[in-house]
């Protein structure tokens, strides 16, 4: 396959470039990267994202009725690698723009779309997702938090676990249980300001901003606050995590962090190391692999195509490097996680869960397994 930038593209994303250029405090690295749920890169990412929304370029792929200029449907991923080369400076509000956004315009109502979608392509929201559970992670038809309906409200209760960005979020795109079966789940777009929201952070090793316990007891909200009918929210996840699992490019940003490490073992004399140069090597060559598998993903929603199992491919197609690379970089930079090299801190911690976040590297194995190749479930 033979790929190449359209001018319009490469125009795109050099003015991108030049925003990052402007905008970007100079102590950007280390003062203000300590991760995209940081409390300095959460605040940041509302001033930044109003910047980029002012110049058209934060939703510019969008429908020009959601905010839009209904442009390329390349760009968004043309603004995610830029973005992700940089630190994410639109911190949580990278989720908006990459599946939040597009998934209520799919299956969101016009008074939905009405309230949320001008906030998000203004850049001035934060959400988080209230998906996993104690005892429903990969598995989400296990999930036990309930919300059960009470004339035009809906009481809810339960908990979540893994919240990224909940201390800071002002909406969570909440999924709870409406019935008995198995599938029985639909979603709700609630304010983290509700009555009976309880956000207790959990410490970890990943960056700041991404380990939270939320708690809801008897929390109301209204029944138009539910995306879609009762129940039926499967197709609806399916959508969102479909663009999710292609919505951060680790391989753009692997690149970089592969050339970071290369110098820093050149400078000490350990660069020509033959298992060096053959490791960096491999991780490399799966990060193209990954953006291949990634383009034509993109290629696909270019063109209208419904989401396939290529989305599912592409999420494993970059998770390995990621993994190789942090296996890489313990291997030879012991010390990255002394605080001496921020550059590498930061992404080590934003990449532990590069395997697990937008679902497990296992269950992407088995859906390719099922959907790509046809096997039997058992």
């Amino acid at each position: 396959m033979e790929f190449g930038w359209s001018e319009s593209q490469i125009a795109y994303r050099k003015q991108v470039q030049l925003v990052l250029e402007q905008e970007l405090p100079d102590n950007w690295y280390p003062d203000y990267t300590h991760g995209v749920g940081s409390e300095k890169q959460i605040d940041f990412s509302r001033i930044f994202c109003a910047k980029l929304a002012e110049k058209g370029l934060l939703v510019s792929n969008w429908p020009v009725e959601y905010g839009g200029n209904d442009g390329d449907p390349w760009e968004q991923f043309i603004l995610a690698e830029e973005m992700k080369l940089n630190g994410e400076p639109r911190g949580p509000q990278y989720m908006n723009v990459n599946w939040l956004g597009p998934t209520l315009m799919k299956y969101g109502s016009a008074e939905q779309q009405a309230k949320h979608l001008p906030p998000i392509a203004a850049g001035n929201v934060i959400w988080c997702q209230g998906y996993s559970e104690p005892s429903a992670g990969t598995d989400l038809a296990a999930l036990q938090t309930k919300a059960v309906r009470e004339g035009d409200k809906y009481i809810i209760n339960g908990s979540k676990i893994w919240t990224s960005y909940a201390y800071k979020a002002d909406w969570c795109f909440l999924l709870a249980r409406t019935g008995s079966a198995k599938k029985d789940i639909s979603i709700f777009l609630t304010p983290m300001t509700a009555e009976g929201i309880n956000v207790v952070p959990m410490p970890g090793l990943v960056e700041n901003g991404h380990l939270h316990e939320v708690f809801f007891t008897d929390v109301e909200i209204p029944v138009d606050a539910r995306v879609g009918g009762e129940g039926k929210a499967w197709e609806i996840i399916t959508y969102a995590l479909s663009h999710e699992r292609v919505g951060i490019p680790r391989y753009h940003l692997g690149r970089k962090v592969v050339n970071h490490v290369m110098a820093k073992l050149k400078s000490e004399g350990r660069s020509n190391d033959p298992g060096v140069k053959v490791a960096a090597a491999r991780i490399v060559a799966k990060f193209e692999a990954a953006r291949m598998l990634t383009y034509k993903v993109v290629g696909e929603r270019a063109k209208n195509l419904p989401p396939s199992v290529n989305a599912n491919m592409a999420r494993l197609a970059a998770a390995e490097p990621s993994v190789d690379l942090l296996n890489f970089i313990m291997e030879h930079c012991p010390d990255a996680l002394t605080g001496e090299d921020p550059y590498l801190e930061t992404y080590i911690r934003s990449n532990l869960s590069s395997s697990i976040a937008a679902g497990a590297y296992e269950v992407q194995l088995n859906l390719v397994a099922q959907r790509a190749l046809e096997l039997p479930r058992e």
